[in-house]
């Protein structure tokens, strides 16, 4: 008798409190909604204002462009950045590590390494190709960008990082990933801006990671961080008098904008070292000869100057020019680029 009493209670308790329940959702119901019904038709009667309607384009188009962010970039902040990313990947062409190889990345079709055999195919359903507004994305937010991607980097969030890292990968083979019309012009006036404060040219952090000042510490000549822009490759290959006068043709504007990448390491004003020594006058001065500049024991064992033609070999392959030394860049491999770096060079140093 007892259990049965307790039994009918405890029934008794459960109906009223769902009875409440249903009660307490149809008053509130009413209570923020207009119409009383719920049918497609019916309207909120209350809405918070959480500033948050189109939040997700705003972010878009908050700050600078990608464009812009790349004219400023610092491939030398960039390498130190990559550290990150060399647990699984690697740099170098063909190696792949537990994510393909980056040699070459910037401009090259996504998913597109024979050798790499783990793509997720993700990445291919939302785009074909990696501009460096495909990478910004990515590296913003690996999942965010491509749902479904085994990519497991949780994202890196300044874009300011990101630009520099892509800058980084976009000198690995040689060649720069040439930007659309609209990002052009917007790193075109970034650039602008930037030459018109005094700031611009300060010298860089003097703090940065040991590899980093290693790797900037053998940069003698030029294209320390250059990589080359939009030029018309040379016809043939150039012997010595022949580069010679390429140089003294050189598109002088197509060589200052290749050096925006030198300027991340490099200065023109006299005495003006950076992370690699100064650039004034460098045609034509000895080998290693700045002084304050600390020089790897592969540039300071060479004899001779600075003629274009070397220049031209240094800029080219640095490693195979002087081997042993530290420089991290693998080269400039157009030889019309070069011959405009070299002439830009020149120019502005005398």
């Amino acid at each position: 008798m007892f259990d049965t009493m307790t039994m009918t209670k405890t029934a008794g308790a459960l109906c009223g409190a769902l009875l409440v329940f249903l009660l307490g959702n149809w008053a509130a119901e009413s209570i923020y909604s207009t119409g009383g019904g719920h049918g497609d038709d019916h309207a909120q009667g209350y809405v918070v204002d959480t500033g948050d309607d189109g939040a997700s384009e705003a972010a878009v188009d908050e700050g600078p462009s990608i464009g812009a962010l790349m004219a400023a970039a610092d491939p030398v902040n960039g390498e130190k950045l990559f550290r990150n990313c060399a647990a699984c990947h690697s740099v170098v062409q063909g190696e792949n590590k537990a994510g393909p190889y980056l040699y070459g990345v910037v401009g090259r079709n996504v998913g597109s390494v024979d050798s790499y055999g783990s793509y997720s195919g993700a990445l291919t359903e939302v785009a074909q190709v990696w501009t460096p507004v495909e990478l910004n994305g990515f590296l913003e937010s690996p999942k965010g960008y491509a749902p479904g991607t085994t990519m497991g980097y949780a994202g890196m969030r300044k874009a300011e990082d990101r630009a520099d890292l892509i800058a980084y990968l976009d000198q690995t083979d040689g060649t720069t990933f040439e930007m659309p019309v609209e990002e052009a012009a917007a790193a075109e006036t970034a650039v602008e801006q930037a030459a018109a404060e005094p700031a611009a040219v300060e010298e860089p952090a003097a703090e940065a990671a040991p590899a980093a000042e290693e790797a900037a510490a053998a940069v003698e000549p030029a294209a320390a961080e250059a990589a080359p822009a939009v030029a018309e490759p040379a016809a043939a290959e150039a012997g010595g008098s022949d580069f010679a006068a390429l140089v003294a043709a050189a598109d002088l504007a197509a060589g200052e904008k290749l050096f925006r990448r030198c300027g991340a390491c490099h200065k023109l004003e006299d005495g003006k070292n950076g992370a690699g020594p100064s650039l004034h006058d460098v045609v034509g001065r000895d080998i290693a000869s700045v002084d304050g500049f600390t020089y790897s024991d592969a540039l300071k064992g060479l004899d001779g100057t600075w003629t274009v033609e070397k220049l031209s070999s240094w800029i080219e392959n640095p490693r195979a020019f002087a081997p042993g030394n530290r420089m991290g860049f693998p080269g400039l491999k157009d030889e019309q680029d070069r011959a405009n770096l070299i002439g830009y060079l020149q120019s502005a140093g005398n």
